[in-house]
């Protein structure tokens, strides 16, 4: 299992490649990789902050919960943060297992919680101002459907 949170961008398609490599035990890996969205065309950046061993420490237990909650075989988190450009990779998630249902399951469990409760502080800077991201009531009914 592996969280990294990191300021570097990373590739996606590397990333899986690499986290899929050379494996026979599984039959299935699903990833997600989010991205920064410009929703109105002003956006000119995204800061993202947090506290570094808090949100390993968050991240990685919520990790442990999913391969407890489902058979994974392998869990791959990565999370970005500092100031993120329109379009670039905020984060990745994949999970392998030996069938698709508890990677697909897991894989979304991993993004409901990293999206409403990984402890990130997301400010959007557009050409109006800055402001900081609020939390949106569809993230914690998505959340807690879990």
């Amino acid at each position: 299992m592996i969280v990294r949170v990191q300021s570097d961008v990373f590739d996606a398609g590397a990333e899986l490649n690499s986290f899929a490599q050379g494996r026979h035990d599984i039959g299935a890996v699903v990833s997600f990789t989010g991205v920064v969205r410009d929703t109105k065309g002003d956006l000119q950046e995204m800061l993202i902050e947090h506290y570094p061993g808090m949100t390993q420490g968050a991240i990685s237990k919520i990790v442990q919960e999913a391969v407890q909650r489902w058979d994974l075989a392998d869990v791959l988190v990565i999370h970005r943060y500092g100031p993120l450009k329109p379009g670039a990779p905020i984060m990745m998630v994949a999970t392998a297992s030996a069938h698709r249902a508890a990677a697909f399951e897991a894989a979304d469990f991993l993004m409901d919680y990293l999206k409403s409760r990984a402890p990130f502080w997301k400010k959007e800077i557009t050409n109006d101002g800055a402001a900081w991201v609020s939390a949106k009531d569809a993230d914690e009914d998505a959340l807690n459907r879990w």
